[in-house]
């Protein structure tokens, strides 16, 4: 066997010992490193709109995107921060018998929470602190066009996109898992983030940066007057369009697709005999 890094059934005994670990944190580290994972997302998310708010091509855009968003993740597997849609993965464990439900689920609404805090840190201080103001406010004008976009994506193709956009985001822990060096565990976090960039998959934790951005910027006068000459339509960028219309639909899928991968690998790979 090759000593460079875990098998399949390697990584999923991996796993089931991790996950229960997971479920059994302290309150308190769960919501710190969950305000770490969001921030460290939204950072992502911010230098993605950075990056190519002045592109014009489709295709450009999201590979410049495709290229840089994955290094948010890996920011999260190198700091050991906890993020949601990773964590779905906990299924492993419960279905191993190392969890309880109880502890699953009291991981996910801890770290979900705190994930959504940490990202709405890093919103707030780029609409309200000057970051949006790049190119006379185009930045601000990108981010708030985004959001609105976000926000009108019908409830069954949010569901349909997470669940695509959260099987590769947790492949992507897997494959971080199967590396046994730094440089493995981030380039297996890479491909699989940059693939649901790429094809303009929905998650939850980037959403929470990507709309609540959009929904301050519509907040400061300057970015709002720069959106009312440019024409921008931002009546569909509301809290209720926000929380019901994209991170309810998006976050069902995200925990299906991570889920049901968790699922999928105990059963082929189950640890216990």
């Amino acid at each position: 066997m090759d000593n460079h890094f875990n098998s399949p059934a390697q990584v999923t005994a991996l796993y089931a010992a991790a996950g229960a670990e997971k479920a059994g944190k302290p309150a308190s580290v769960l919501i710190l490193l969950g305000i770490l994972a969001g921030a460290l997302i939204a950072m992502g998310s911010a230098a993605t709109n950075t990056a190519s708010y002045g592109i014009q091509g489709t295709w450009t855009a999201r590979t410049v995107c495709g290229l840089l968003f994955p290094f948010g993740l890996g920011m999260v597997v190198a700091t050991g921060a906890e993020l949601f849609t990773g964590n779905c993965l906990i299924t492993i464990s419960l279905l191993d018998g190392r969890c309880s439900w109880r502890g699953m689920l009291r991981n996910w609404s801890i770290v979900y929470l705190s994930n959504f805090a940490g990202a709405l840190l890093v919103a707030a201080g780029c609409a309200w602190f000057g970051q949006l103001d790049y190119s006379g406010g185009q930045l601000a004008l990108f981010t708030m066009r985004m959001a609105a976009a976000k926000c009108a994506i019908p409830f069954q193709n949010g569901v349909v996109l997470g669940f695509f956009c959260n099987l590769l985001v947790c492949l992507g822990v897997v494959m971080a898992m199967s590396g046994r060096d730094t440089a493995s565990r981030l380039m297996g976090a890479f491909l699989p983030v940059c693939y649901f960039v790429l094809c303009g998959f929905e998650h939850c934790v980037a959403n929470m940066y990507y709309i609540a951005a959009g929904l301050m910027a519509k907040m400061v006068p300057a970015y709002a007057q720069l959106a009312a000459e440019a024409g921008l339509d931002l009546s569909g960028l509301t809290v209720g369009g926000f929380l019901l219309g994209n991170l309810l639909p998006v976050t069902i899928g995200n925990v299906l697709g991570g889920a049901g991968l968790g699922g999928l690998l105990w059963y082929c790979y189950r640890p216990k005999s």
